[in-house]
């Protein structure tokens, strides 16, 4: 038996000059040729542990073992390992030939699908950012394809409805109904009692109708699922309404196939110029139908338990007609202004009419609507200016501009309102009346403005006529120009407090608050009702009378001062006493100022409207006072008989002058009254009276002697003078 490191190191050491990488490649080969002995899965078991010498000595131990015959193999063992060997190295040699090509091409072929994995990674980014731009785009067609085809599907949810309806009318015998009714009434009913041929078939008919027309009713379950008459624009903003109702509908279409028939194309009844044709025609049919739906249909209605009216939803329909036409026809005579303007009227005449008459209600779409449309509106506007300022040149250019027409009848000629005066307010109150139905306060406010503009601009007229009558302010066309003025600023603040004007000023309080055009004090004023839409122009205009009215005076005042001026000389010092006289008479110097001053009265009060004469007099009157209290009892010194014939010329004539115009004119001369009371005092009265104003310290004990005399107005220190203009003092002491 060979020990095991021989046994190990015979097949394994071919010498000891070998290189470390060429002995470890011989350990390798002895190990396939000891593995291909013993089986390789055997000698792989081993070489994992680590123990190949170890196997190699037992695998000699037991193929020899202690047998020493058995060496005999061992040629035969070397010879079969020395072919194993051969085998294995032949294999060993094709394997390591063949392993790096496939391990080339396994990596060239790695490589590639590397390659077009990165290819298809990018392909795939590209492609995705691609969809993603392209769902971007795509989602607001997306959102409206989806809108649009949810909203074909409800036109055709509705359209199978309306084939339906369409069927079930087809079927129905109503319109049937309404032929043997002799439906629609186009000439007035003479009894309406519709004209039946067969009078002894009428409850049946009636009873039939009743039926369909409930029927019809029943079918307007929804608007939506309606036809709705065609809509106008909105630039129009008519108020939502809903639909006619569904049988009132059906009840139109012969009289709208009418309409549409006459009124569009090329008939002759189709005039441009004839609005009233068509507004005529439109209002014939509501009357004519007024009785048959009051009291055959809306019965039905009530019974059906409806809240809709008959004859409200039978004029609605006729409406839409109007409108329509209306729509079309304005831009054709829009800068027409003759034709325009005489459709304006009679779209007026017939919104009167369907209002005041057939109560259609106004809140309601009506012809207002049409004219409100912007264009339209401004339109309007400057045509009612256009107009009114030519009427304005025309009454006052007038002959009987400043005559009164009612100069005759004193009860009714109050005012003294001139022609040109009345004519000008009766045209405010008609664009008043033309506008007051428009369906917004804005609009309203427009229209009020045009009208201050108006009434400013007539102001200025009558200033300039004014101005060329100032050399003759009594005269009579000064007078009517006065009466002119305070006529308008009356009815002004009249309107003021009508409610049409109030509300347009709660309007106005809204758009100034929200513009800022006006002061937080006039704000205050307007929501408080203390001023109104009308105060400028009010203001202006009491100016206006203030300065003319002054100017009256003022010449009169003249004049009366001129004629006082021998009244002033009087020898007021040496007239004799009242016991010296047997009467009394008026003083031949105060003639002059008493007849001027009457003439000058009575020519005014003709002349002048009450109030006007009332302020005229009261100014003069209180300038008369000042100027006979200052001038002639303040300028002189008084004996006994002077100061008499002073007070008898006062009490007993001047002041009787103004008794037809008040109860007690001598009120309105305080100064001139009192100033006599003191001059006629007896001596003793006036003696204590003066010791009791000279010793008085305090105010109130003179005060209350000069109330005990009846005297209120002076102070005083007046009173003090006016005594010492007395000159009937005894012995001169006093």
């Amino acid at each position: 038996m060979l020990p095991a490191g021989q046994a190990g190191e015979g097949p394994a050491t071919p010498g000891c000059s070998e290189s470390g990488d060429e002995r470890k490649t011989e350990e390798e080969k002895s190990e396939i040729n000891i593995a291909a002995l013993v089986g390789n899965e055997q000698v792989s078991e081993v070489t994992d542990n680590g123990d190949l010498s170890s196997y190699v000595s037992a695998f000699i131990e037991k193929e020899v073992g202690n047998d020493l015959k058995s060496l005999k193999k061992l040629d035969k063992l070397i010879e079969q390992m020395t072919e194993n060997k051969m085998q294995l190295e032949e294999q060993v040699l094709t394997i390591s030939s063949e392993i790096p090509k496939r391990i080339q091409n396994a990596l060239k072929n790695a490589e590639e699908s590397k390659q077009f994995l990165n290819q298809f990674l990018d392909q795939e980014t590209h492609l995705v950012s691609s969809i993603n731009s392209h769902l971007l785009t795509a989602q607001p067609w997306m959102e409206d394809l989806g809108a649009k085809i949810s909203q074909i599907e409800e036109i055709e949810r509705h359209l199978a409805y309306l084939k339906w309806i369409s069927q079930i009318e087809e079927l129905s015998d109503f319109e049937e109904i309404l032929a043997q009714l002799h439906w629609p009434f186009i000439a007035p009913p003479q009894s309406q009692t519709v004209g039946l041929s067969r009078p002894a078939s009428a409850p049946e008919i009636y009873s039939n109708l009743e039926t369909l027309f409930c029927q019809l009713l029943k079918l307007q379950t929804s608007d939506e699922l309606l036809t709705k008459p065609k809509q106008l624009p909105e630039k129009y903003s008519l108020p939502a309404s809903s639909s006619v109702i569904l049988p009132i509908q059906i009840m139109l279409t012969p009289l709208q196939k009418r309409f549409r028939y006459h009124f569009r194309g090329n008939r002759q009844t189709n005039v441009i110029s004839k609005p009233e044709w068509y507004l005529t025609q439109v209002l014939m049919w509501i009357g004519n139908h007024t009785q048959f739906l009051d009291e055959k249909i809306q019965p039905i209605l009530d019974k059906a338990g409806s809240s809709a009216n008959a004859m409200l939803e039978f004029s609605r329909g006729l409406m839409m007609l109007v409108l329509e036409k209306l729509a079309a026809d304005i831009p054709c005579l829009l800068y027409d202004d003759n034709l325009f303007c005489h459709l304006v009227d009679e779209v007026l005449l017939f919104e009167r009419e369907l209002h005041s008459v057939h109560g259609y209600p106004g809140t309601f779409a009506n012809c207002m609507h049409i004219l409100s449309e912007e264009t339209c509106f401004q339109r309007w506007l400057t045509v009612e200016r256009k107009f009114a300022l030519q009427k304005m040149d025309s009454m006052l250019s007038s002959e009987a501009a400043w005559i009164s027409q009612y100069k005759d009848i004193t009860d009714v000629d109050e005012m003294k309102v001139p022609d040109c005066a009345e004519t000008f307010m009766t045209l405010l109150l008609v664009i008043t009346d033309r506008y007051k139905n428009l369906p917004t306060a804005s609009r309203k406010l427009q229209f009020l403005e045009l009208q201050k503009d108006l009434v400013d601009d007539f102001r200025i007229r009558l200033t300039q006529v004014m101005k060329e009558e100032t050399r003759a302010s009594l005269g009579f066309r000064y007078c009517a120009i006065l009466n002119a003025v305070n006529y308008i600023s009356t009815v002004l603040a009249d309107w003021a407090d009508n409610v049409f004007f109030l509300q347009l000023q709660q309007a106005a309080l809204e758009v100034f608050a929200e513009n800022n055009t006006l002061s937080k004090l006039q704000l205050g004023q307007l929501a408080s009702m203390e001023s109104s839409v009308f105060d400028d122009m009010i203001n202006l205009l009491e100016r206006l009378k203030h300065d003319m009215l002054t100017r009256q005076v003022d010449h009169v005042f003249r004049e009366v001062k001129d004629a006082a001026k021998l009244y002033r000389k009087e020898r007021w010092l040496s007239l004799p006493s009242q016991s010296e006289q047997a009467v009394m008479s008026l003083s031949s110097s105060a003639c002059p100022l008493l007849l001027t001053l009457r003439d000058r009265l009575l020519q005014l009060e003709q002349q002048l409207c009450f109030s006007l004469f009332k302020t005229f007099w009261q100014m003069l009157v209180e300038k008369l006072d000042i100027h006979i209290y200052q001038e002639i009892i303040l300028a002189n010194h008084f004996n006994e008989g002077g100061a008499a014939q002073l007070q008898f010329d006062m009490t007993r004539n001047l002041f009787p002058l103004f008794s037809h115009y008040c109860k007690r004119p001598e009120n309105y001369f305080k100064h001139v009254k009192e100033a006599c009371i003191i001059l006629n005092l007896n001596i003793g009265s006036a003696l204590l009276l003066k010791d009791v104003l000279q010793s008085a310290s305090e105010q109130p004990p003179a005060t209350a002697a000069l109330n005990e005399i009846g005297i209120y107005k002076l102070a005083p220190q007046d009173v003090e003078i006016l005594l010492n203009l007395r000159t009937n003092w005894p012995n001169t002491g006093k």
